[in-house]
């Protein structure tokens, strides 16, 4: 249920902050990029994009996302889909991106061949999700429950696990980025879902500090081949 009063932007459904930041740094911002957001939410990240004046669009599953989306941010380009299958031509995109998107997917690769279907030759699949070393202790404590969270969180990888699927669906390069997300978003997050001795062992060990194939997130950008 949406309690965001109606003078209040919708809440962002990911660390919009670390997003933006991993996006600038790939260097897929550019001008000319044709760009799709698979799994827009509230719209947050696609209006920031809009806002600088890039050309991108985004597809939703729910709808009431979407409306939210559109009774804040205004006419923003959201497309309603049921399912994965993308409303697109073949190599229609420059860029497709995803966060918080790919761990919910429970059939990853009818994901990635449409992923790949829609971007141009060349083109790059920027995304974040959840680390599966880490998050499965996080989502335990969350749910308390051992098996509880695999229905939500059904497509867990690790960083290396990631790699070689992307690598077996046309991505030839695939480049993780160092990304901090320890902000107040995700303070907020680990106190709402682990409480005080989460809170508490946030300000003993942090996560941005772990090696990459160990942190809460995994930010990669994978490029498709040329020959696709």
């Amino acid at each position: 249920m949406n309690t965001t009063p109606a003078d209040q932007p919708p809440r962002h459904l990911g660390n919009l902050d670390a997003n933006l930041r991993f996006l600038e740094q790939t260097g897929v911002l550019t001008p000319s990029a044709e760009i799709l957001e698979i799994g827009s939410g509230t719209g947050g990240l696609l209006h920031e994009l809009r806002q600088r004046k890039l050309r991108a669009q985004g597809v939703e599953l729910r709808e009431a996302f979407i409306k939210q989306a559109r009774a804040w941010y205004g006419d923003v380009p959201i497309t309603h889909v049921t399912g994965l299958a993308l409303p697109f031509r073949d190599r229609s995109f420059d860029v497709v991106m995803s966060f918080d998107v790919f761990e919910h997917i429970p059939d990853s690769d009818a994901h990635l061949r449409e992923v790949a279907r829609v971007l141009k030759p060349g083109g790059s699949y920027v995304l974040q999700t959840p680390n599966r070393w880490m998050n499965v202790v996080f989502e335990t404590i969350r749910w308390r429950s051992l098996t509880a969270w695999r229905e939500e969180h059904c497509s867990l990888h690790t960083l290396a696990e990631l790699e070689t699927r992307l690598g077996q669906h046309g991505f030839e390069t695939v480049r993780p980025y160092d990304i901090p997300v320890v902000n107040e978003f995700f303070r907020a997050k680990v106190r709402r879902y682990a409480g005080l001795p989460g809170s508490l062992a946030l300000s003993v060990v942090n996560p941005d500090r772990f090696p990459l194939r160990f942190r809460t997130n995994l930010y990669v950008q994978a490029t498709l081949g040329r020959s696709r």
